[in-house]
């Protein structure tokens, strides 16, 4: 009786084992999926004839091209009437016959108006002329507004003296004297140093030529107005040009 009842205990758990793993169902593992798709993924055609075939446009003409005509209005102040008279034909000359714009002075709203026509062949034509006519109202010679037509890398900038500092009065006029020299020689030699014009209208300084020289013209000219000695300027802006020809 006594081995009847020593074995029965053991025989339960057994049973019990059985039927939780027959319960239990088997999970497949993710890495044998992964691998599936995979390879059901590098079996599949993507490239089918559908993929292959490329829309055909027919070609634009060139007045849809061209789109519709536009107008540039630039300002001219009074002082300038007199230069934009004389020098009208120099200006006249490279708009209408390099660019094929159209061009001429408004006496009732004193603008010179730039408009495109069907001659017209680069849209970015209208934009030259206009920084063009831009620089020469400013106060550039027409020599140097014409480098803006030839060449693509020029750019026209202008601030004004008080931006770089708040002075007043004699303060004021001492710094646009900094920036001028006697006779005009801190101007000029910014100009040679940096490879750029620089046009002092009053406490307005305009500047042109590329990114690279304009900035050095600009902290030139801002280092003067902050009140350092011209010969340091010097110093600085030939040590920065010396810098700028040997990387070029």
């Amino acid at each position: 009786m006594d081995t009847d009842k020593t074995t029965t205990p053991e025989a339960g758990p057994a049973m019990e084992s059985k039927d939780d793993t027959e319960s239990f169902t088997k999970v497949k593992s993710k890495k044998s999926q992964k691998r599936k798709r995979d390879q059901d993924g590098a079996d599949m055609d993507t490239e089918g004839p559908v993929a292959s075939k490329r829309p055909q446009f027919p070609p634009i003409s060139s007045d849809k091209l061209r789109g519709p005509t536009e107008m540039r209005k630039i300002p001219v102040p009074a002082h300038r009437y007199t230069p934009l008279k004389e020098n009208w034909l120099k200006i006249f000359t490279p708009i209408v016959e390099n660019l094929q714009l159209q061009v001429r002075f408004n006496l009732k709203t004193r603008n010179v108006e730039i408009k495109t026509c069907k001659e017209t062949e680069d849209i970015a034509s209208l934009t030259k002329a206009t920084d063009f006519v831009r620089a020469f109202i400013l106060g550039f010679q027409v020599e140097d507004a014409l480098a803006l037509i030839r060449l693509d890398e020029l750019f026209l900038e202008s601030f004004d003296v008080t931006d770089v500092k708040p002075l007043k009065g004699d303060h004021l006029s001492r710094a646009i004297g900094r920036i001028a020299g006697k006779g005009g020689k801190t101007k000029f030699t910014i100009e040679n140093v940096t490879k750029t014009r620089i046009v002092l209208a009053d406490t307005k300084v305009h500047l042109l030529g590329s990114f690279q020289n304009i900035k050095m013209a600009r902290t030139a000219i801002c280092n003067l107005i902050l009140g350092s000695p011209p010969s340091k300027v010097y110093g600085n802006i030939r040590v920065v040009a010396s810098r700028t020809a040997e990387r070029f």
